[in-house]
């Protein structure tokens, strides 16, 4: 049995089994027995304590996660670094990881990957703008709850995008399927490199095999910086051709060429699930008058920096035998042809096409007289479309060249992290860092710019900037039996807020500190409040707290007076009218020290802000893009708007939206359209309760706005009258038949299941079917 379970860490942390062994430490399953709640624990492993790498890595996680807060990462509750025990205690996940579900699902739809990624992103999205960089982004660190949630995990070789300089930390290599070329080269790494690894990952769901795969790892990282993988969609055909652009611009070889940030990669894949037919065009076909022709008989080799370069070479390549006979009688040319995705996969296949001279010699002999004039017309053809690129080239390059020198416009860079901002704009404009201050900003950030937003600059001005030092610290100092007076005076001269409570104490005598919080000796942010407990003495005289919420401000006071404690009031919105206390500090029944200072929120007559989350839901047979704009009016009659933004159905069978706002009773109007025809219904009416969360539905007629704004595609009735058509000479009555088809002379109809009249026409003099009309869903008849 492992040694492990069954002990208690600090007296907290009570380990219950194992659920994981990594390469340096081992996870646990536990339990929080102050909390009563479930938590994962990793330990380092015995053999790494004394390692001072892994030592570094491991706390280097924990710091790393610390930094963070986002839905879509796992949380850390606590770390304990000792001699004896390395620890983080962090969310417990009830789940799979996302290796586990692909290896049983083989191959995953497109939507199950899209669904997937985006979380991924936005959780690196949140990493990166914190300055971290992951590093080791693969399905072994995804967590998966079974309702589809992903949460990023291991941070262990995470890289702080703010570190000074190159350490050891940024030779740290992730999982080598899934690896940068940056990374496997030795490079600096940056968000960039997050990156490429989620393309691979995607390369990896979506065609169910590895972008490189082989038994030596050192071989897959060289493949990583030098090949390019097969195209996905050759291994699966059904994946979209805008989802395959996805991929293959995250995988680009060069930094500089993916995408820059992750909220551009969700910007296009947001663009996707919107139109899953779209094109990006990032790797359509460019033609340029230096464009060489390849001889597919020569068999060259095709060197090429970009993925779109290795497209055009090969797509030229494969069709060399029709245009060397141009090249014959011009010297070079260019022919096109062919789709653009089957000219880029001929730029992943090795199997082109060999002939064989001496067998061949004859018949081109032979054919050569009657290609004469096809040739000439092509060498015409061509010189002709080979000067109107020339021209186009040289008008973008004057139009370029005029644009430089107009200048181009400067972006507010205030909140960027300077990092980000020289990676993204350093080609246009250089970066001088001109002073460093402590700011409220977070460490790194750019709070000032020497060339403001808007203003116009040429490339290569200098633009100064002033970077965060982040919140200046300082240490909380020695308190414990020190006079109250003296020890308020030292906390406001490094910049803290004194908060004193009263207490008893034997040890310490009146009117001396006992502790605080923060203890003495921590270093905290300048404007932090420290609470300084105070002696009253051993045998103080101890209060019970009342319950003044509800009572006037005034009235509170007085009754507070009576029990020897002091008051003091601050004003807060409320929904309760102004003067009324609505919160107290400390709370009823807690027992303080007569003459201590208790807190009244008081209500200051403004309406605070809420929340309401509303679900709507949608018929599973509507079919197109739409949205729903909720009017709101409160009881001052001002009204706002709040949007879901798209919905695509039938894919989303619903929506919860939630709306801000303030008031007790906010009418609201729901507004359905259909984004494609922009026909608008209405789709419900609501009040809003804002102080409590909640809301009451007047009216909804989920359906009838569907229906309204043509989301149900309606099948037209056959205008052709079935060959063998018995007539008669009455329209039946609608009920009271079996399904059968009406016999008689004049008019021909059908009955359905449920014994109603479908439709029924007749046939004219001249034998022609003519429509009469038919029964709707309301048991109406229409007329055609």
């Amino acid at each position: 049995m492992d040694k492990n379970i069954g002990k208690k860490l600090d007296g907290r942390y009570e380990i219950t089994e194992l659920i994981g062994v990594g390469g340096m430490a081992e996870v646990y399953k536990g339990v929080d027995v102050i909390d009563n709640k479930t938590v994962a624990i990793k330990i380092l492993k015995k053999e790494f304590a004394e390692n001072e790498e892994f030592l570094r890595r491991f706390r280097n996680e924990s710091k790393a996660i610390a930094v963070l807060s986002h839905p879509n990462i796992v949380k850390i509750y606590d770390v304990g670094f000792s001699e004896k025990i390395q620890y983080i205690v962090m969310e417990y996940i009830d789940g799979i990881t996302l290796k586990e579900y692909i290896e049983e699902e083989k191959v995953l739809t497109w939507k199950d990957t899209v669904h997937f990624v985006i979380q991924i992103l936005r959780a690196l999205q949140h990493a990166h703008d914190k300055g971290i960089v992951h590093r080791d982004i693969k399905p072994q660190n995804i967590m998966m709850f079974t309702d589809g949630t992903i949460k990023v995990m291991d941070f262990g070789i995470a890289k702080f995008a703010r570190e000074e300089g190159k350490t050891a930390t940024d030779q740290a290599i992730g999982s080598v399927h899934y690896i940068s070329p940056e990374q496997a080269s030795g490079s600096v790494t940056d968000a960039k490199s997050d990156i490429y690894s989620v393309g691979a990952m995607m390369y990896e769901m979506l065609t169910g095999k590895k972008p490189f795969d082989s038994d030596n790892p050192v071989a897959i990282a060289v493949m990583h910086m030098h090949d390019i993988p097969e195209r996905p969609r050759a291994i699966n055909p059904s994946i979209p051709d805008g989802l395959e652009e996805i991929v293959l611009r995250a995988m680009e070889k060069a930094p500089e060429d993916r995408y820059q940030t992750t909220a551009e990669m969700i910007s296009d894949i947001e663009a996707f699930k919107a139109d899953p037919h779209i094109s990006f065009g990032y790797y359509t076909e460019e033609t340029d008058e230096s464009e060489e022709l390849l001889d597919s008989s020569a068999g060259t080799e095709v060197e090429s920096e970009s993925r779109q370069e290795v497209a055009n070479a090969y797509a030229s390549k494969a069709k060399a035998p029709v245009a060397a006979a141009a090249a014959a009688g011009a010297g070079s040319g260019y022919s096109s042809g062919g789709s653009v995705s089957q000219r880029y996969n001929d730029a992943y296949t090795d199997n082109y096409d060999e002939y064989d001279d001496d067998e061949d010699d004859d018949e081109e002999e032979e054919e050569r007289s009657s290609l004469v004039v096809p040739v000439l017309t092509a060498v015409v053809v061509v010189v002709i479309i080979v000067a109107v690129i020339f021209v186009a080239t040289m008008l973008s390059g004057l139009l370029r060249n005029s644009a430089n020198k107009n200048g181009k416009t400067m972006p507010d860079l205030v909140g960027w992290d300077y990092n980000q901002a020289y990676a993204a704009y350093s080609s246009d404009i250089k970066f001088e860092i001109e002073s460093q201050e402590y700011n409220e900003a977070d460490e790194g950030t750019i709070i000032k710019q020497s060339i403001e937003k808007g203003a116009v600059f040429s490339k290569g001005d200098v633009c100064k900037v002033v970077i965060s030092k982040g919140m200046e610290t300082v240490e909380v100092p020695h308190v414990r039996n020190v006079n109250l007076e003296l020890v308020k005076t030292q906390l406001r001269e490094r910049g803290l807020e004194p908060k004193v409570q009263k207490t008893s104490d034997a040890e310490i005598k009146p009117d001396y500190v006992i502790k605080s919080e923060p203890e003495e000796g921590t270093m905290v942010h300048k404007g932090t409040t420290v609470i300084l407990y105070v002696s009253m003495g051993a045998n103080a005289e101890q209060v019970t707290m009342d319950e003044y919420i509800g009572k006037t401000a005034e009235d509170a006071a007085i009754l507070a007076g009576y029990k020897n404690l002091k008051v003091k009031t601050e004003p807060t919105p409320s929904y309760e009218k102004e003067g009324i206390v609505v919160d107290q500090e400390p709370k009823k029944g807690t027992k303080i020290e007569a003459g201590s200072e208790i807190t009244l929120f008081v209500s200051d007559g403004t309406i605070p802000n809420g929340k309401v989350d509303i679900d709507l839901s949608f018929p599973g047979e509507a079919s197109g893009r739409f949205s729903i704009d909720f009017i709101l009016t409160d009881e001052k009659n001002k009204t706002k708007a709040v949007s879901t933004g798209t919905l695509i159905c039938p894919e989303m069978a619903g929506y919860s939206l939630t709306i801000e706002g303030s008031g007790q009773s906010v009418r609201a109007s729901a507004i359905l359209t259909n984004l494609t025809t922009g026909a608008k219904a209405n789709y419900g009416s609501y009040t809003f309760n804002f102080a409590k969360g909640t809301y009451t539905t007047d009216s909804e007629n989920a359906w009838g706005a569907f229906d309204q704004v043509g989301a149900f595609k309606k099948e037209e009735p056959s205008t052709e009258a079935p060959t063998e058509a018995p007539r008669t000479t009455e329209a039946p009555s609608q009920t009271g038949r079996d399904p059968s088809i009406v016999e008689g002379n004049t008019y021909y109809g059908k009955y359905n299941n449920e014994g109603a009249w479908e439709w029924y026409g007749h046939f004219d003099e001249n034998d022609k079917w003519v429509w009469e009309g038919y029964w709707n869903d309301q048991n109406e008849f229409v007329h055609y």
